[in-house]
């Protein structure tokens, strides 16, 4: 096979002479080109269709993610003001508790007499520290500082009143424990603490106490607090009861008719410990009476007329 080429330079030609494998080479590429065009136009053609088809199904999935984000957003806010509502709550009980305390505790310091700068409820808790860096940047949030501050100072009032209670216990265990007072409810006093004469025999005796009359059975009261150390006969004495009040001080309360504690008891003032009789050496219903200071016999008289505290 022969092939001519005219050049277009003065007309010239040139013949070139195809050998059978170029020329079937060649009519094998005439015949392929065709087909491979048509190969790749069919395949353009089906992925622009595939995409035109998976670009509304996007869409669609991008919007239902939208929707579900904007109701996770609107599920948070919602919960965050319930939280907040909340702890608004909480914040004003908490500032109602603490007048409440602040009112109490003011009323027991006026009551008690104690110094009002010692004990001001009025003014918050002093504090203080060195300046530390912050750790980051988040910002407590207004209401969290609120209730924090409240529980500081609900802290502090806490302290304090802590504090008048334990004066306030101690106050109380000094005035029950202060002898003084009568050792019966109702009666009068038949004899008193000294010499005087003997009811059995007339002659003069030593006297260590103070006698109080009354009625059979009348009540006899425990003239401060303390601790039975004896509860029983003892000769002499007929039924008798014996306080130990602490400070050095004890009493007796002798001739009773029925005792109404036991050894180990704890009285308190004006507790009834056993009912007034004629017991032991005794010439009628009476209680005999007796103080005892660091374990020596004194006039009971003294205590008897003593103020409280």
């Amino acid at each position: 096979m022969n092939i001519i080429i005219v050049g277009r330079r003065h007309g010239e030609s040139r013949n070139i002479k195809l050998t059978s494998t170029v020329k079937h080479l060649l009519l094998g590429l005439l015949f392929a080109l065709p087909m491979a065009m048509g190969a790749a136009g069919y395949w353009l053609a089906e992925r622009l269709s595939g995409d035109m088809a998976l670009a509304p199904d996007a869409a669609k999935a991008w919007e239902r993610d939208l929707v579900e984000q904007r109701e996770e957003l609107q599920a948070l806010r919602h919960s965050a003001e319930q939280e907040m509502a909340a702890l608004t709550v909480r914040l004003a009980e908490i500032q109602s508790r603490v007048m409440r305390i602040d009112a109490v505790g003011e009323r027991l310091v006026d009551s008690a007499g104690l110094p009002t700068d010692e004990f001001d409820f009025g003014v918050a808790p002093s504090v203080g520290g060195p300046i530390a860096a912050p750790e980051s940047n988040y910002q407590v949030p207004e209401i969290s500082n609120a209730i924090q501050q409240l529980a500081d100072r609900i802290t502090s009032r806490e302290q304090q009143l802590d504090i008048l209670d334990d004066l306030f216990a101690a106050q109380k265990l000094s005035e029950d424990t202060f002898v003084a007072g009568r050792p019966i409810t109702k009666g009068w006093m038949s004899s008193r603490y000294g010499y005087r004469a003997d009811p059995f025999t007339g002659r003069s005796a030593w006297h260590a106490g103070v006698d109080f009359a009354g009625k059979d059975g009348s009540d006899i009261v425990a003239v401060a607090a303390g601790v039975v150390t004896y509860s029983g006969p003892r000769y002499g004495y007929g039924n008798l009861v014996e306080v130990n009040h602490g400070n050095g001080y004890k009493t007796r309360y002798a001739h009773c008719k029925e005792i109404k504690v036991s050894v180990g008891d704890i009285v308190r003032k004006s507790d009834v410990i056993a009912l007034m009789g004629s017991t032991g050496r005794s010439t009628g219903p009476h209680v005999h009476f007796e103080v005892f200071k660091n374990g020596r016999s004194v006039d009971p008289a003294a205590y008897i007329h003593r103020r409280p505290r």
